[in-house]
C-alpha cells in the first residue's frame, strides 16, 4: 500500500496553503488572460474547432478559485471561501460578458456539435469533474509540479460552458444558457468536493469550530449542495441512455426487417423523443400488407409504442433530394468517382448513338433529293479557329508568345462525290437543307 501513499511526495503544508491562496487571485494580467482565453474558446466553438477549444482551456485561469473554495471548506476558513467565491463570480461574469459580445457580433450563428455538447450535462460530466478534481488537487499538493492542472482543465472543460452560455444570451436561447450554466456548476461543485476530500485526508492545519453544531450544519449543507447538483444530471443521463438504447434497437430493427433482395434502405431517420422511425426505400415497392406485418414486429423487438413510417420510390411525399443524398452517403469517394466517370462515358455513348441514328436518317433524305451523289459520309469534325493575326510585324513576337488557341468545337460534316458538278443553285439548296437539319450554321459540306 506504500506505493499508493499520498504522503510520500506531499509538499509542506505552508507551500500548499500559499499555492492555493495565490491561485484564487484575479488581478493584474490574470483577467486579461481570462478575456483572451474566452475569445479563443468562443471562436473555437463558433467554427467547431476542437484544437482551438483545447488551446483556450490550457490557458484558462478558472481552476484556481474553484480549488480555493474546496480548500477553504476543508480547513474551515470562511474568509478564504468568501474570497474564492468572489473571484470565481468575477471570472464567470467577465467570461459571460466577453463571450456574449463575441457571439452578438460574429456573422457565424450556427450552433455546431462542440457547442451543443455543452448544453445537456449528464452524470458522466459529474464523474469527469469529480475524478478531474481528485487529480487536480493531488497535483497541486505535490512537491514536484506536473502538467496535471492543464490536463484537468481540458478534461473538465470549465471555459466552453461559459462560452456556450454567452451564445445562449446573445441569441436569446435560454435552453442553451441554462444547460451550459448547469454544466459549469457541476464542474465547480465536484472539483471543489474532490478538493475537500483530498485536503481532509492530508489533514493540514485548519480552524476549529467553537460550536460542533455549526460544524455539523456546514457538513450537511455541503452534502445537500452535492446531491442537489447531481440529481438533474442523473435524470438527463437516464434520458440520454434511453434515447441511445432506442436508437440502437431501431437501427437493428430496420436492418433485420428490411433485408429484401430488390428493395434497399438508403435513409434511416430515428427520433427517440417521439419514438418515430422513418425509412426510405428504393427498388421494388413493398406491398402494404408487408409493411403492416413489419409494424407488428416493433413491440416484440423491444420497440413498444414506436411509430414506423416507410417512404418508397414513387410516393408523392418522397423528397428526391433526400433520396439522392442517401445514395451518395452509401458511396465512398472512390466509388463516387467511378460512378461519375461511368456516367460521363454513358452520356458520350448515348450522344454517339443519337448522332448515328441521325446520320442514317440524313443520308436517306440526301439520297432522295440528290440520287446522283455517292460515297456519302456524314459525321462530326473538330473546328479549330486560326490564331488572330497581329496588326504589325513588331507585334508578331509578343502576340505569338502570349496568344492562346481558341477552344475547339465539334461541327457536322457532309462529304460526298458527284459524277457531275452541282449547279450553284443545287449547292446552296444542299447547304440550307443540311444546316437546317443539323440546326447549326457551322455545318461544313464538301462535294467532290
Amino acid at each position: 500500500m506504500a506505493r499508493f501513499s499520498l504522503l510520500d511526495d506531499k509538499a509542506e503544508d505552508g507551500m500548499i496553503d500559499e499555492s492555493l491562496r495565490n491561485g484564487i487571485e484575479l488581478r493584474g494580467a490574470t483577467p486579461w488572460i481570462l478575456i483572451f482565453a474566452i475569445f479563443i474558446a468562443s471562436i473555437g466553438l463558433n467554427v467547431n474547432s476542437t484544437a482551438v477549444i483545447i488551446g483556450a482551456m490550457l490557458i484558462s485561469p478558472l481552476m484556481g478559485p474553484i480549488m480555493g473554495i474546496g480548500y477553504g471548506i476543508a480547513i474551515y476558513d470562511f474568509a478564504f471561501i468568501r474570497r474564492s467565491f468572489l473571484n470565481l463570480g468575477i471570472a464567470a461574469v467577465i467570461s459571460l460578458i466577453t463571450s456574449t459580445l463575441y457571439f452578438a457580433v460574429t456573422p457565424l450563428t450556427e450552433a455546431h456539435s462542440e457547442l451543443l455538447a455543452r448544453t445537456s450535462p449528464t452524470i458522466w460530466d459529474v464523474l469527469i469533474a469529480l475524478f478531474g478534481g481528485f487529480a487536480g488537487i493531488i497535483g497541486v499538493t505535490r512537491k514536484e509540479k506536473s502538467n496535471v492542472i492543464p490536463g484537468v482543465a481540458i478534461a473538465t472543460a470549465l471555459m466552453p460552458p461559459l462560452c456556450t452560455a454567452g451564445y445562449g444570451l446573445a441569441h436569446g436561447n435560454w435552453g442553451y444558457f441554462l444547460g451550459a450554466i448547469y454544466l459549469f456548476s457541476i464542474n465547480c461543485v465536484y472539483i471543489a468536493v474532490a478538493a475537500v476530500v483530498v485536503v481532509g485526508f492530508l489533514n493540514p492545519p485548519h480552524k476549529k469550530f467553537v460550536d460542533p453544531k455549526i460544524e455539523e450544519r456546514v457538513k450537511r449543507a455541503l452534502m445537500a449542495v452535492v446531491l442537489l447538483t447531481a440529481l438533474p444530471s442523473v435524470y438527463l443521463a437516464y434520458r440520454l441512455v434511453g434515447n441511445e438504447v432506442f436508437h440502437n434497437k431501431a437501427t437493428q430493427f430496420v436492418r433485420s426487417e428490411f433485408a429484401f433482395p430488390k428493395s434497399h434502405v438508403i435513409e434511416i431517420g430515428i427520433t427517440p423523443k417521439n419514438k418515430h422511425i422513418e425509412v426510405t426505400l428504393i427498388g421494388d415497392r413493398l406491398k402494404t400488407k408487408t409493411i403492416e406485418e413489419i409494424k407488428t414486429h416493433l413491440s416484440p423487438k423491444g420497440l413498444p409504442g414506436a411509430i414506423l413510417t416507410v417512404h418508397q420510390s414513387g410516393d408523392a411525399n418522397l423528397d428526391v433530394n433526400v433520396l439522392r443524398e442517401g445514395i451518395m452517403k452509401e458511396l465512398s469517394s472512390k466509388e463516387l468517382e467511378v460512378v461519375v466517370a461511368k456516367d460521363q462515358q454513358i452520356a458520350q455513348l448515348q450522344q454517339q448513338v443519337v448522332w448515328s441514328d441521325q446520320s442514317n436518317q440524313l443520308a436517306s433524305e440526301l439520297k432522295a433529293q440528290f440520287p446522283a451523289l455517292t460515297d456519302i459520309v456524314i459525321g462530326e469534325g473538330v473546328r479549330i479557329a486560326p490564331p488572330q493575326a497581329p496588326e504589325t510585324e513588331a507585334a508578331v513576337s509578343s502576340v505569338s508568345s502570349q496568344a492562346e488557341p481558341e477552344p475547339s468545337a465539334k461541327v457536322p460534316v457532309l462529304i460526298a462525290k458527284s459524277p457531275r458538278r452541282l449547279s450553284r443553285q443545287d449547292t446552296e439548296r444542299l447547304e440550307r437543307w443540311f444546316r437546317a437539319r443539323t440546326q447549326t450554321d457551322d455545318a461544313r459540306i464538301a462535294i467532290n
